[in-house]
């Protein structure tokens, strides 16, 4: 790919001219205008001189930052108030590739109006009925999001420091809770306790002035576990996950503070299952979820979760994507290292087998999943049934949904018995409604951006915003 337009930008932004900036490259001006003009590749050399003078995020110039960036900006021009514009996608990708900057504070900006937009009609209904709303402001969770994606949900440091903590506590899966309850108390000087579940109003309350760590004794053992292992991080690795939480551009606290407790329990996640033995296992079992929780005394989420952060160089897993909805369709956590793209402003597309998973609770459904351009995924999906209050407490349910390119498939135990080639097991599935072009989709709830609406009181199509075309 050609990278002349961002570097461009890059020493635009910085107010030098070519000659003063490839001064600071090691590089003759003429090599420079020749990049600039994508004449020439941008070298591996050049990169790190970008990165040791400029202090540049060299995640900036790779195609995943530049597509993950056109997916987002298609999402918020794809809103009906941007119709009469004409936008193109090649004008979104040039947008894209040439000020990336600009792009991520449009799609900044839409948020903002997309939050601002759902607070006034909240208001009004309160207004109207008299009922409390909050405000329902997406952008913290969104900001962190944003901040996992960057580093594709891999933290080297945090990896080796629970690979560590195995190695240095004696670790054993079978003994983790006593080994984790030691470490706290012998290397940090923390009191564990195990306390009434009313009368402690939390799943973990860490006291800082007498240093003790009450847990509710409705927790079952995995997810004991992993809140011992959160406080650990947050008192062992808490300088490791401030310094990487500071370093990301953030625009709120509100998202900074919720950063830390993601990467808190991204050392959990480590700790629980450290990545070496954990690796070999996925491999070992065929990335059976339920063997791996098995093995590791870990829920199926946390599995699932735990398999999408394999991207150590070298020793890497399937490049999974994950997804978590609840049965009202709201996305609460999203990941892609697979490349499949996810609704960001609105719905997601109901064709996705992670909806259909909650008509099905407790089993695990499969699909071969084609999106317009013909990339083609393998996805798996499973509720969840979640609930630590006994008979009379809420069981919320929610549904997760794991997936990969196609061409890893075989890798998985879930692909048996199917047969991958076949046309006959694809379902045609999209980004969101607005995204997606397809004309014959019997679940399209909104008309197509790439179509305009055209109603026909004569002809009923697939669905109403799918009109009938002759065959």
């Amino acid at each position: 790919m050609a990278f002349g337009t961002k570097l461009r930008a890059l020493r635009r932004r910085e107010s030098l001219t070519q000659a003063q900036f490839a001064k600071r490259l090691g590089i003759s001006t003429s090599y420079l205008n020749l990049i600039e003009n994508d004449r020439r590749p941008l070298t591996a050399q050049v990169l790190i001189k970008l990165a040791q003078a400029f202090d540049v995020d060299l995640s900036q110039f790779s195609d995943d930052a530049e597509d993950a960036l056109v997916q987002d900006l298609r999402e918020a021009f794809s809103d009906r108030f941007f119709e009469e514009h004409g936008l193109t996608n090649n004008d979104l990708r040039e947008l894209a590739s040439g000020q990336p900057e600009l792009g991520r504070a449009v799609v900044r900006l839409y948020q903002a109006w997309q939050n601002g937009q759902q607070t006034t009609a909240q208001l009004a209904a309160r207004l109207s009925d008299s009922q409390d709303v909050t405000s329902p402001s997406r952008l913290p969770s969104e900001e962190v999001t944003d901040f996992i994606q960057h580093y594709d949900n891999h933290f080297p440091a945090l990896e080796e420091a629970a690979e560590r903590i195995w190695k240095d506590g004696a670790f054993e899966i079978r003994s983790l809770e006593y080994r984790l309850r030691r470490f706290l108390e012998s290397e940090l000087g923390v009191r564990v306790q195990v306390v009434n579940a009313e009368e402690l109003g939390a799943v973990r309350r860490y006291d800082p002035d007498t240093r003790t760590l009450r847990l509710s004794e409705n927790l079952p053992p995995r997810s004991r576990n992993f809140q011992l292992a959160v406080q650990t991080g947050l008192l062992w690795r808490w300088t490791d996950v401030a310094e990487r939480v500071d370093r990301f551009r953030f625009h709120s606290d509100d998202a900074r503070r919720l950063a830390k407790v993601t990467l808190a329990n991204y050392f959990a996640g480590a700790t629980l299952m450290p990545y070496t033995r954990f690796k070999r296992a996925a491999v070992d079992l065929r990335y059976d979820v339920e063997l791996l929780g098995n093995r590791f005394r870990c829920s199926f989420e946390q599995v699932a979760h735990r398999l999408t952060t394999l991207r150590r160089p070298g020793n890497e897993g399937v490049p999974f994507h994950f997804i978590r909805v609840d049965l009202a369709g709201n996305i609460s956590k999203r990941f892609s290292a697979s490349g499949i793209g996810f609704a960001r402003f609105g719905s997601a597309c109901a064709k996705w087998n992670v909806f259909s998973a909650l008509l099905t609770p407790g089993r695990v459904s499969r699909q071969i999943s084609r999106m317009p351009g013909g990339a083609t995924y393998f996805c798996i999906a499973r509720t969840l049934t979640k609930g630590r209050g006994g008979f009379n407490a809420p069981h919320p349910v929610q549904a997760i949904g794991l997936g990969c390119e196609l061409e890893h498939a075989r890798k998985l135990v879930y692909s048996d018995g199917i047969d991958l080639a076949s046309p006959a097991h694809i379902v045609p599935i999209g980004t969101s409604c607005r995204l997606c072009p397809r004309k014959d989709c019997e679940q399209r709830a909104f008309p197509s951006l790439e179509h305009p609406l055209a109603i026909d009181e004569h002809v009923r199509g697939a669905s109403f915003f799918s009109p009938g075309e002759p065959g």
